[in-house]
């Protein structure tokens, strides 16, 4: 016992120091004890405040943080459920496709776009295994999007009636004027018709319809309403600017006319152009 005190005495010692100071600090009420409490207050409630603040800068930062992380995933909810509005309004209309157009037909999904001014050419999910060949006609409820181009097993591309290549026969109702459809060098974006005589009536807000000539089209879909016409001083045919019926950028499903084109036609066709 000894020998521990003698290990331990000053410990001991300083300890009881400590005690008899705290005690007489909170229990003296001399004026400089009571102005070092009252200093020792003042400077414990500032650290206090600046250790409140900072602690709700950090809680501040963090709050901040979540918002943002529950602003960034309500925004990606808010994108899903508009293309899935986008989607069911696509397959509405795909429902809603006259049972005048009889026949089988294949249903496909958009899976990719070119759209530029080049090409505009759609990557369409229906292959060969589907049935679909080269030179299908494809459509959608508001009329033709273009022409199968290719066929791989489970996809095929199309040449849609932007794309530079694309040609078609139409008819300008109501007088049935007939003309040959392709896209407009100066617009982009349009279609024209070309070898309509000015002697036939023609008119802006008129519908244009497939011919059925062509051998792909069927007869009597829906091309698009003529935007504009137009003719040139002493020239003998219309120049007609025609609004497509089908907006490109907004197709997010087509439907395939699983029919055999006649290639006889389209033999002689391709020659006489």
């Amino acid at each position: 016992m000894i020998r521990l005190w003698e290990r331990f005495a000053d410990w001991f010692v300083l300890l009881g120091l400590v005690l008899v100071s705290v005690t007489v600090m909170l229990t003296a009420n001399s004026p400089m004890i009571s102005g070092l409490r009252a200093r020792s207050l003042e400077l414990s409630s500032r650290v206090e405040d600046r250790l409140a603040a900072a602690g709700r800068y950090l809680g501040a930062l963090r709050e901040n943080e979540r918002l943002r992380e529950e602003n960034i995933r309500l925004s990606s909810e808010l994108a899903l459920t508009r293309e899935a509005a986008l989607e069911n309004e696509g397959l509405r209309r795909l429902l809603s496709l006259p049972d005048s157009l009889t026949g089988r037909r294949v249903a496909a999904r958009v899976v990719s776009k070119d759209i530029t001014r080049q090409r505009n050419t759609l990557i369409i999910s229906a292959g060969r295994s589907d049935g679909i060949e080269k030179n299908m006609a494809v459509i959608d409820p508001r009329g033709i999007v273009g022409v199968v181009e290719l066929v791989s097993e489970r996809h095929a591309l199309v040449r849609s009636f932007l794309n530079p290549g694309f040609k078609t026969a139409v008819k300008i109702e109501p007088h049935l004027s007939d003309g040959i459809l392709e896209r407009s060098l100066d617009r982009p974006d349009r279609l024209r018709i070309l070898h309509v005589p000015t002697t036939d009536p023609v008119a802006r807000g008129q519908r244009v319809v497939t011919s059925g000539y062509s051998g792909i089209f069927r007869r009597g879909l829906s091309v698009g309403v003529i935007d504009s016409v137009g003719v040139d001083e002493g020239a003998l045919f219309w120049q007609i600017r025609v609004e497509p019926a089908t907006p490109l950028s907004m197709l997010q499903h087509v439907f395939i006319l699983v029919e055999k084109p006649d290639f006889d036609r389209l033999e002689l066709s391709s020659d006489q152009n």
